[in-house]
């Protein structure tokens, strides 16, 4: 069958998020060629020849999304992948909260540190009359 799904009901999440994923670029890529096609010059020929140009690529690209996310060697790529992710130890919210506050704490630090050294050397130049103040 032509528009049978290969194993349905498997990898469901991995095919949804990668179809969503290619259709916003495919989306983006067309609003893109769209905008671009705006200099042809008559104003009715220029209007059905961009809309003609983006329906047909996504036409095209649906196609042949649906061709990939269906081709065997694929789908069973994903579905092995959807069942890693489930076997992966997700952190817990407490240590994703503690986490996050590490990384902003040290980049704040880090921030301050390279202040105070800008500062020196600034300091340190005008001194030396390397930079004029």
């Amino acid at each position: 069958m032509l528009m049978a799904l290969y194993k349905p009901g498997q990898g469901y999440w991995t095919r949804m998020l990668t179809a969503i994923g290619a259709s916003t670029l495919v989306l983006a890529g067309m609003g893109w060629i769209y905008g671009e096609l705006g200099g042809i010059a008559d104003h009715m020929t220029r209007n059905v020849t961009r809309a003609s140009i983006v329906v047909g690529t996504i036409v095209v690209f649906g196609g042949l999304g649906w061709y990939l996310l269906n081709k065997p060697r694929i789908v069973d790529f994903m579905i092995a992948t959807e069942a890693e992710m489930r076997k992966v130890n997700w952190p817990s919210r407490n240590q994703i909260i503690g986490s996050t506050c590490v990384v902003i704490c040290g980049t704040a630090m880090m921030a301050i540190l390279l202040w105070v050294v800008d500062i020196f050397f600034l300091w340190l130049f005008r001194t030396i009359n390397v930079v004029a103040g």
